[in-house]
């Protein structure tokens, strides 16, 4: 019997296209709760500092408000009880109005407060639309889109970086504004996306999303989960060293030079490109290894920029960095989504908090050791040589495991 129903979609079609619409809103979610949310302070500090609204130790203290918040909002995502969709859709629509304050106000205090909320809303955002896109890929047998999801923050400081080098001229104020006016059109385009109920889908047999909650008890993955939240920080520590100092370092190196403005945007196809080749690895190939590989590329990244401090040195070194950026990302939720099943927000959640540990900690350490050694490079080799340790504990456990 013929079952062709005219003008029906094929289940072969209906997946793929499920799947790629989930990724994409994904994608858009985390290019404004990241790329604009927390990022877009990056290209627009210097329009704020060049308009007398602060000085560069106010400056630093906003970015510390925001390290701090999504620290917190990381830590809480373990209390939130909500449905994922829900809590995107709700931290969509904070960012935008948060965005769109820090551009109606000139109060230093009133910043403050906005970009500690900001940073809480950045991580509620980031853990449960990776938790709802995961899931939703698995569910669907289309887990090949899930690099596209951790494309949005590179898109999103690609988009910051050249809006405000073509519209910087507007100011600050200007600058906030329009994003969140930016960001209000995308959160409409993708909300519709967070309302359907995947919750009456179950899952394909043999996906990923079948990892259950029944063995998180088990001693190793006790174990493998507590490593998996501490190794994670690593990243946040080396990371943060390089992009909160590598301005600085690389107008010192190449005064007068436009190469400077470029290394930002660089970094941010480096981290799109870098997301859409780590989806199309196996599978089955140890999350752990390939974290501790990304580790490996970001330390070389790192020394470059210290034992070839020129054009070359500090391009390669940006794309070193950003390729592997949220490929870390991408491994790391994997690994919690195969060690708690349905329940690993929480653990992303503790795995994101350490990340942001080590987010508020690297400039901590880095700026004493700057200021009494006079030279950023021990900073930078402090931020390699972790990133290096951080690999060979991933190793570590990967080896442990085999052995037991």
């Amino acid at each position: 019997m013929n079952d062709y129903v005219p003008g029906a979609v094929p289940v072969s079609q209906a997946r793929p296209h499920a799947g790629r619409r989930a990724a994409l809103a994904c994608m858009a979610t985390l290019a404004v709760a990241l790329g604009v949310g927390r990022f877009a302070f990056t290209p627009l500090l210097p329009l704020m500092l060049h308009g007398g609204a602060l000085d560069l130790r106010q400056g630093g203290w906003l970015a510390s408000f925001n390290y701090a918040g999504y620290f917190v909002g990381a830590i809480s995502c373990v209390a939130l009880r909500f449905a994922p969709a829900r809590i995107v859709r709700a931290g969509l629509a904070a960012t935008i109005l948060l965005t769109l304050a820090m551009g109606l106000t000139q109060q230093f205090w009133i910043w403050a407060a906005v970009r500690f909320v900001a940073g809480a809303v950045s991580a509620w955002t980031f853990v449960f639309a990776s938790q709802w896109g995961l899931r939703r890929l698995a569910q669907l047998g289309a887990n090949e889109w899930g690099g596209v999801i951790y494309t949005g923050p590179g898109f999103g400081i690609i988009a910051t970086g050249l809006f405000v080098s073509v519209a910087g001229g507007l100011g600050a104020r200007a600058g906030w504004i329009g994003f969140g006016l930016i960001s209000a059109v995308l959160a409409v385009i993708v909300w519709p996306a967070f309302g359907e109920d995947m919750r009456a889908q179950a899952p394909r047999p043999g996906e990923p999303a079948k990892a259950s909650v029944a063995h998180e008890d088990h001693p190793g993955r006790r174990a493998d989960a507590f490593w998996l939240v501490l190794l994670y920080g690593v990243p946040g520590f080396g990371y943060i060293i390089t992009a909160t100092f590598l301005p600085v370092i690389a107008r010192h190196a190449l005064p007068g030079s436009a190469w400077p403005d470029l290394f930002w945007p660089m970094f941010g196809v480096a981290l799109i490109v870098g997301a859409l080749l780590a989806a199309r690895l196996p599978l089955h190939w140890d999350n752990r290894l390939m974290l501790a590989g990304s580790y490996v590329l970001q330390a070389v990244g790192i020394a470059l920029g210290i034992v070839w401090p020129n054009a070359a040195g500090f391009s390669f070194g940006s794309l070193l960095i950003g390729l592997p950026f949220t490929a870390i990302t991408l491994f790391a939720m994997r690994e919690a989504r195969l060690l708690r099943g349905e329940h690993a927000a929480a653990l992303m959640g503790y795995a994101t908090a350490a990340y942001g540990i080590g987010q508020i900690a690297g400039p901590l350490v880095a700026a004493p050791l700057a200021a009494s050694t006079g030279s950023f490079s021990p900073s930078l080799w402090l931020a390699a040589g972790v990133l290096v340790a951080g690999a060979l504990g991933l190793v570590w456990r990967v080896r442990e495991g085999r052995a037991g």
